[in-house]
């Protein structure tokens, strides 16, 4: 009796602890910081290559996980890339398209009636911090919101100076169109910092904080103290900007303050961090050479970003991968690592985790971009975009492999690109690899099916042929 006593305290004694152990693991949650800057190009980072501005604390920051070379956002401009990384689907899902209107541009140029444009994220849409925040976490919103008029009511307990608008008035007090607590900092971006790290060094329970800086968006106001480093430094590549350097220097500053918070308060290590941009670099003010164009354009330079994932004990330091993904993917891999199931959400992207912890290396899927509207140029005189006057002219892109295509709404014209070869977008392929373009616009056209996505052919009365 004594023998079967001692076994059955053993059993009992495993038990316990499995069961222990298995509570432990479910009741880790890592805490959620999304880092979306606004405006940042694919190499306006030291990490990407740039040699002109200097960013150590997101050079460091980014060594520690795992870099995507071929990370994307959903949109070549604001408002669409943070819708569809708020809800994690494709544009045509959520209708907006680009910052309102969808006219922009002359009317005597634009040949067909765009799709019009949404300018509110409908509230229908079960968005991440909605889902965080059912699942036990504190959510703060940091920065620009640019979706609705107050993110409150959008699954955050905090907002820090996020509205409807795509861009402040001013860095410099008064910020007249941003509503912000005041502090010790003058400078916006300093600011929206400041108030971040009290929301860090106050909360005690899992948090997801979507630091999302106005920075580096204009206006280009230097930050003054920065500059004269810049102005002794040689222009490389299409970077040269003092002024911009400057935002972008100081940007980095206060990442810096954010991973240092984190270490004092012995939350780094519990902390997925996520690093991105909303769209391309504003092309004319920093370029990203070798990709050609910039923001507003679904050329390279207006989509690609600078893109990395960071988890201790789950994501390796110093790790690359070249698998193509989109910022539709952080929604699900979020998820995946706040132990949330998704299977019962509508989510456009896949759960990277699979990716970001080399269990596999390549993701074989098609990327899609939709923009049925236009946006002019800024300087038609210096621009790499399909004609001078337009950024983007309505139209679609699928990126499948190596292999990207453009089509045309106006004229159903096609590009095609192989991107392992031709980063920069200069040797349309179609007419000579016919076969590559049929099977990608039918895949193209699937989506389209797929999806609702509306497709503009009306004739604008305006339109005035230049041929």
């Amino acid at each position: 009796m004594r023998f079967l006593s001692i076994i059955s305290v053993i059993i009992l004694t495993t038990i316990s602890s499995c069961n222990n152990t298995q509570k432990e693991k479910e009741a880790f949650k890592p805490n959620i910081i999304i880092i979306n800057v606004d405006d940042m190009g694919w190499k306006d980072v030291g990490f990407m290559g740039s040699e002109y501005y200097e960013t150590p604390n997101i050079d460091y920051l980014s060594s520690l996980g795992m870099v995507f070379t071929n990370g994307y956002a959903s949109a070549s401009n604001c408002a669409p890339s943070r819708a569809s990384l708020m809800t994690g689907q494709w544009t045509p899902r959520h209708g907006i398209y680009t910052v309102s209107p969808s006219t922009r541009g002359k009317s005597e140029d634009r040949k067909i009636i765009p799709t019009k444009n949404t300018h509110t994220l409908s509230p229908k849409h079960l968005i991440l911090p909605k889902v965080l925040n059912k699942n036990g976490y504190l959510t703060c919103h940091a920065g620009k919101w640019h979706l609705s008029d107050n993110p409150l009511e959008y699954g955050f307990d905090v907002n820090i100076a996020g509205g409807h608008n795509g861009l402040p008035r001013s860095y410099y007090p008064p910020y007249k169109n941003v509503k912000i607590e005041k502090g010790n900092s003058q400078y916006l971006t300093d600011l929206v910092m400041e108030n971040a790290l009290k929301f860090v060094d106050t909360v005690q329970k899992p948090f997801y904080l979507n630091y999302s800086p106005y920075a580096v968006h204009v206006p280009i106001m230097a930050v003054d103290s920065i500059v004269p480093k810049y102005e002794k430094k040689s222009p490389w590549k299409g970077q040269g900007n003092p002024q911009y350097a400057s935002m972008v220097d100081n940007l980095d500053r206060n990442i810096g303050l954010l991973i240092s918070k984190l270490k004092e308060r012995n939350l780094f290590e519990k902390t997925l961090i996520v690093f991105t941009s909303d769209n391309g670099g504003l092309y004319g003010i920093t370029k990203q050479k070798p990709l050609r164009a910039g923001k507003g354009s679904y050329y390279e330079g207006g989509i690609r970003e600078p893109f990395f994932f960071v988890l201790n004990g789950k994501i390796q330091p110093n790790t690359k991968s070249e698998v193509p993904i989109t910022n539709l993917d952080i929604f699900p891999t979020v998820l995946q690592y706040a132990g949330i199931d998704a299977s019962a959400l509508h989510l456009d992207g896949n759960n990277l985790s699979p990716v970001l912890e080399e269990e596999v290396q390549v993701f074989d899927r098609p990327l899609f971009w939709h923009f049925p509207i236009y946006l002019q140029a800024y300087n038609v005189n210096d621009n790499e975009n399909r004609d001078p006057l337009f950024r983007t002219r309505p139209g679609s892109v699928v990126r499948k492999g190596d292999w990207k295509l453009h089509y045309y709404f106006e004229d159903n014209a096609i590009e095609l690109y192989n991107l392992s070869e031709d980063i920069s977008e200069k040797h349309n392929l179609a007419e000579v690899n016919p076969e590559k373009a049929t099977e990608l616009l039918t895949l193209l056209k699937q989506w389209w099916q797929d999806t609702n996505a509306p497709i503009p052919t009306t004739i604008n009365p305006d339109y005035v042929s230049k041929l």
